[in-house]
């Protein structure tokens, strides 16, 4: 999302600076890369395509469906059938690849707030393209717990990715169970989003362990759940360095306690 340009609209301040982005990150073995074909629009596939194709072996690509970004810039559900299957091949043709190893379907409530309501006919979209094989597996974003089970009754599920972090935390129940069903969960806004974290026990945490708020919030996230993926998007090698740094952090019980009081505190 942040390689695109100001307002994930057309193309980076620095086009060079995002492939060199992306090379590193696959280089230092991160190998699951979240973007969408809405991001730009088109404009994160194509240079995730020139940066990296042909992909190397055992890199995973998600993308997610359910938006679309008209010219006034603004963020619109697309979810007809028509526009998600317009939506899967303008991702095969900007990513260069025959079929999509993850196609998230993007529920777009209000704001990043999930709303309840069926989503079986978008899912049920989304399977026939699996079954024709443009699509390898099928995941769900900005969900609830019962749209995941109403997709689950369609199609085998294999993440969820909501908005959750260490301050945001109505996840909670969701990833435990996921997690006992071995389906990853991909929290986005990891650190906040568009309000970043802000908070005196992060700092304290953070500076007596010599890291930033920043990785020890990531290496929270990293301790909760063993079925949680990260996806802290960046246009800066510095803060994609420091990022992968934050997944060799050790969290003790008596700091993770205190990192668990932050989300209770921002409720008051």
């Amino acid at each position: 999302m942040q390689l695109a340009g100001p307002g994930v609209w057309g193309p980076p301040k620095d086009p060079y600076g995002a492939v060199a982005v992306l090379r590193e990150a696959v280089a230092a073995g991160v190998n699951h890369i979240d973007t969408s074909d809405f991001y730009g629009p088109h404009v994160t596939n194509q240079i995730i395509r020139q940066a990296l194709h042909p992909y190397p072996e055992g890199l995973v690509i998600v993308t997610k469906l359910g938006g679309r970004r008209p010219p006034d810039k603004s963020w619109q559900a697309a979810i007809s059938p028509q526009e998600l299957t317009t939506g899967v091949h303008d991702n095969l043709r900007n990513l260069g690849l025959e079929a999509l190893d993850i196609v998230n379907y993007r529920r777009m409530g209000s704001g990043h707030g999930t709303e309840e309501g069926s989503i079986a006919e978008q899912v049920s979209v989304l399977a026939d393209l699996q079954r024709k094989g443009l699509i390898r597996h099928i995941g769900l974003s900005n969900v609830t717990a019962a749209q995941v089970a109403e997709a689950q009754a369609i199609t085998n599920v294999v993440c969820v990715q909501n908005n959750y972090n260490l301050a945001h935390r109505h996840d909670d129940a969701l990833i435990d169970n996921l997690a006992r069903q071995g389906i990853a969960y991909v929290p986005f806004f990891p650190l906040g989003g568009f309000t970043p974290l802000q908070s005196s026990v992060l700092n304290e945490v953070a500076a007596a362990l010599g890291a930033t708020p920043m990785q020890v919030a990531l290496a929270w996230l990293l301790h909760r759940s063993p079925n949680i993926l990260l996806i802290p998007g960046t246009s800066s090698l510095v803060h994609l360095r420091e990022n992968l740094a934050a997944g060799r952090l050790t969290l003790s019980p008596q700091t993770l306690a205190e990192l668990d009081g932050i989300a209770a505190a921002t409720k008051h």
